[in-house]
């Protein structure tokens, strides 16, 4: 029989949160900045995002590699990247961030009877401030941060070190994300139950529980 939930674990980006300013618009503000003519679009940066997180210690260092890989992908001297990453720095106020509609409600009734935390892809420095900006600095007993504390998901690892650091079964868990690729594939393969934020994509691998918005997670639809 499968043993109620008791553990809830969250994703951050696109899933609790959204930046105010874009990506793109950023990156236009950037280029803009340093004189460049845009040399690639925002997707090509968070294709390649996850190739420099072993190598590099934080956000603004990871997008400078980046940056000047991009650069001499293109046939530019790389220091015009890191020029333009210099400038994208600037821009970017990782406080600057907003609730998808129904987060904040689903943290709060969850916290009243889960253990709540977060394991998200992504810097420590630059994911606290998120969460500072959200008014959620203390609202999780354990985040991990997959790509520096552990591998990056969908590595089982940051997963299970969640639930360590929790006390709890991944049998009696769930993970919330938007991502199939890297929340519900890490999910799975951690043995946590997952539950999607619908973004209108054909869900593979298929998560355990669908959801239109996070506000259905204030009456969770594994019950209570």
């Amino acid at each position: 029989m499968t043993p109620p939930v008791d553990t809830v674990l969250f994703d951050i980006d696109g899933t609790l949160c959204e930046y105010r300013r874009p990506g793109h618009e950023l990156l236009a503000a950037s280029f803009e900045a340093r004189d460049v003519t845009p040399f690639f679009a925002i997707e090509d940066y968070y294709a390649r995002y996850d190739e420099f997180t072993a190598t590099t210690d934080s956000a603004d260092d990871l997008r400078a590699a980046c940056f000047a890989a991009l650069a001499a992908d293109s046939g530019r001297d790389p220091e015009v990247g890191r020029a333009v990453a210099e400038a994208y720095t600037a821009e970017r106020d990782h406080r600057n961030v907003r609730f998808l509609p129904g987060a904040r409600e689903a943290v709060a009734a969850l916290a009243d009877d889960h253990r709540v935390g977060v394991v998200t892809n992504g810097a420590p420095a630059m994911q606290a401030e998120k969460l500072a900006g959200l008014d959620l600095d203390d609202a999780f007993e354990v985040v991990v941060h997959a790509g520096y504390d552990a591998p990056a998901k969908p590595a089982a690892e940051p997963f299970h070190r969640a639930l360590d650091a929790l006390d709890a079964d991944p049998e009696a868990s769930v993970h919330v994300g938007n991502s199939l690729a890297a929340d519900i594939a890490g999910a799975r393969a951690a043995g946590l139950r997952s539950a999607w934020l619908d973004d209108g994509s054909v869900p593979d691998p298929e998560p355990d529980y669908v959801l239109d918005s996070m506000a259905e997670l204030a009456t969770p639809p594994w019950g209570r």
